[in-house]
């Protein structure tokens, strides 16, 4: 039965969500989130649960579970067992979400032209790889937003690049993802990337 958006039943979710919670759990077993001590499973549990606030479907809720297991080292061999254990379009959506595919994570290419080749992607690909990718960036800049009020810019330590490369890519991503005004993702992504921007021009105590 098809589920019409009047329809106030929410979707079926059968036991390939089951499956694909296993698998991210095992495959980021041991994975902390960056600078943090906080479990790498919470992201993509929070991300599917964002994207099941969006409306995902059963296979887009997958994806948003897998989304980061092929870009974390599991390459193309994890792309292949997610196309054979889930199908196709989850493996598609994990695809489309990654910007490195390498089988060893520390070995991906210069971050700037890898960023650059997602976002180009980005901007042309279908709606669920966008649901996912926004759900994705959503709990990145939130989680972002949360420890910049608390912990200051020592934040951007954990990354490669600093802050002024980390805010470009984010405006880009939410202006590919909000372009579209009414998909409910837009309004959070444009409303958390302000706080973000407004976060780095607060002054700061004792100043």
């Amino acid at each position: 039965m098809t589920t019409h958006a009047t329809d106030p039943r929410p979707p079926f979710l059968g036991e390939g969500l089951s499956r694909a919670f296993n698998l991210a759990r095992r495959l980021h077993d041991g994975q902390p989130r960056k600078g943090t001590s906080i479990p790498y499973l919470a992201h993509p549990m929070a991300v599917c649960a964002l994207a099941l606030g969006f409306g995902a479907t059963e296979t887009e809720a997958i994806a948003a579970l897998l989304h980061d297991t092929a870009e974390d080292g599991g390459g193309e061999e994890i792309l292949r067992d997610i196309g054979a254990n889930f199908g196709a379009p989850v493996a598609a959506v994990v695809r489309a979400c990654s910007d490195s595919l390498t089988a060893v994570s520390d070995r991906k290419t210069l971050w700037r032209p890898r960023k650059e080749a997602y976002l180009a992607h980005l901007a042309t690909a279908d709606r669920s790889v966008r649901l996912v990718a926004a759900a994705d960036k959503l709990h990145n800049l939130q989680c972002l937003l949360e420890d910049l009020r608390s912990q200051g810019p020592a934040v951007w330590t954990r990354f490669k690049t600093g802050a002024a490369e980390q805010c470009w890519f984010y405006s880009e991503c939410v202006r590919i993802l909000a372009a579209e005004a009414t998909e409910p993702w837009a309004e959070p992504l444009l409303r958390t990337f302000a706080q973000l921007q407004g976060s780095l021009s607060e002054p700061k105590p004792g100043r």
